[in-house]
């Protein structure tokens, strides 16, 4: 009986060990990082780093492809020394992640230094990150989006709301506080509904003023104090243009830099066929109308560069497959031609 309990006792621990996966590694070595200062201070010692110079990442443009660079840390302390710089500027840096092979990774902003100097001894551009995220490869996007938006938030937290006190980040830039008061401050995000309204045959886009030309996407807005998810949705499409909401269902979510920190939770949303004539909210939106099957397949394969017609006006397109409103507009394309 002993050993049949022996036995048990191994398979047990055999399958905790195989379920302690790659990824639960890396998340428990992270959160490791965040929480041990002198751990991640050791950490910044091998870790790489991404550059931004004033919430800007650095690109490098190899042939037709932009790279993001990651520089070691003895890389890093070689350009620092070059520009007569002192070490304190790693201290400056943000935990934006780590390989599965447990490398750190790291987010520093250089907007105190010369931009041009900078761009010149690494051979490469500080580029605007709307330009980046399309630019560079599906899998860099989102670590730019989080490693802006961390640093856009120690930016805009450098003082206490309860004192003016200045407060202090910890190495893996998770937190801040401040010693006046006790008080410890997190990152947030703003959560924000984007909805892609359908009538069952047609879907509905809008553009605003500040939009590219000819460009047209889902319903969004952020959620008010107190909402769940369907009533924000149901509220934003009502304000925005005028119809009310029957049924909905959940899509997927994204993280998106902008305006500073969102959470973009996507949905389908449903609306009756009968009822579907739009009253646009003309101070929030420049336009809004109901795209068919057949205009969706074609905005889909036009890309900005080529949407405009000889007479000046832009055909409609639509926003690229890195954005989730494009996720949403595909999965009603299919749904439809299923």
């Amino acid at each position: 009986m002993a050993a049949v309990y022996q036995a048990l006792q191994r398979r047990v621990s055999s399958l905790a060990c195989r379920l302690h996966s790659t990824y639960v590694r890396k998340m428990r070595y992270l959160n490791q990082l965040k929480e041990d200062d002198s751990l991640c201070r050791q950490a910044q010692t091998s870790g790489t780093f991404y550059l931004f110079h004033n919430l800007s990442p650095f690109l490098q443009k190899v042939g037709k492809k932009y790279l993001v660079p990651q520089l070691s840390a003895a890389e890093m302390r070689q350009v620092l020394e070059r520009l007569q710089e002192a070490e304190q500027w790693m201290e400056k840096s943000v935990l934006i992640g780590c390989s599965d092979e447990h490398r750190p990774r790291f987010a520093l902003d250089l907007g105190a230094l010369d931009k041009s100097v900078i761009e010149s001894e690494l051979q490469g551009s500080f580029t605007d990150l709307r330009k980046a995220l399309f630019v560079v490869d599906g899998k860099d996007s989102p670590l730019l989006a989080s490693a802006q938006s961390l640093l856009r938030w120690h930016d805009s937290h450098q003082y206490c709301s309860k004192t003016g006190q200045p407060t202090e980040k910890n190495p893996a830039g998770s937190k801040r506080v401040c010693h006046a008061s006790g008080v410890t401050y997190y990152p947030q995000m703003s959560p924000v509904v984007i909805t892609l309204v359908s009538d069952g045959s047609r879907c509905l886009l809008a553009r605003q003023r500040s939009f590219p030309p000819g460009m047209f996407t889902a319903l969004s807005g952020f959620c008010d104090m107190g909402e769940n998810v369907e009533e924000a949705v149901r509220r934003e499409v009502a304000e925005e243009v005028g119809l009310e909401v029957e049924s909905l269902r959940y899509s997927a979510s994204q993280h998106w830099p902008f305006p500073s920190s969102s959470l973009m939770i996507a949905c389908h949303a449903l609306v009756g066929a009968q009822r579907a004539e739009i009253s646009m909210d003309t101070l929030e939106l420049e336009e809004a109308r109901w795209f068919g099957l057949e205009e969706i397949v074609e905005g889909l394969k036009r890309e900005p560069s080529s949407s405009k017609q000889d007479n000046g006006r832009f055909l409609p397109w639509f926003p690229p497959k890195q954005a989730i409103a494009h996720q949403l507009i595909r999965e009603w394309l299919q749904q439809q031609t299923a």
